[in-house]
């Protein structure tokens, strides 16, 4: 039965609202990670997380320098992430610095176990957003890079640099 009336109206408004929130809302990026490590593969995780840290994110804070992946048996677990406590939380407030689980698919729990038990290999997190209205975690394999594979890296991305200012300042005479 088609619905008719006043409230036909308020159905279509909230599918609009739910339309805004599809967006990937970046609350924090790791740039750290992507500059030490080569990153090989990537994997969106969902967290385990409580509602002060929910409220805390959705302020826009955290830190993910610090961060790692760890396996637990056959669960993997996100550490050294910093979500700091809610400024209006009270004593059910959390621990800034807690151990948290990440949701995945067994398929890809699997895959991610193959491929960080290999020599050198590690799990990082490179960004926390929201998307669809969940916290996600955006987690790679990576392997870190060696000193001079840094400095060649900062030394290619200042040579581009340079090679477009150098075209730009060509186009604007």
């Amino acid at each position: 039965m088609p619905r008719t009336g006043t409230h036909a109206g308020h159905a279509h408004e909230r599918h609009g609202q739910v339309a805004k929130e599809r967006d990937r809302t970046v609350v924090a990026s790791n740039r750290k990670a992507r500059h030490d490590y080569h990153i090989e593969d990537t994997f969106e995780a969902g967290l385990v997380l409580m509602g002060t840290e929910v409220k805390s994110l959705r302020m826009g804070r955290a830190s993910l320098v610090d961060g790692y992946a760890t396996w637990r048996g056959d669960e993997l677990w996100l550490e050294g992430v910093h979500i700091p406590e809610y400024v209006n939380g009270n004593w059910t407030n959390h621990t800034p610095r807690r151990r948290r689980k990440l949701l995945l698919h067994r398929a890809e729990l699997a895959k991610l176990m193959k491929k960080s038990s290999e020599s050198g290999h590690t799990i990082v997190p490179l960004s926390l957003y929201f998307k669809d209205g969940r916290a996600k975690v955006e987690i790679a394999v990576a392997k870190g890079k060696r000193q001079y594979d840094k400095r060649q890296a900062l030394r290619e991305r200042q040579d581009t640099r340079d090679a477009q200012r150098a075209l730009h300042s060509r186009g604007a005479r």
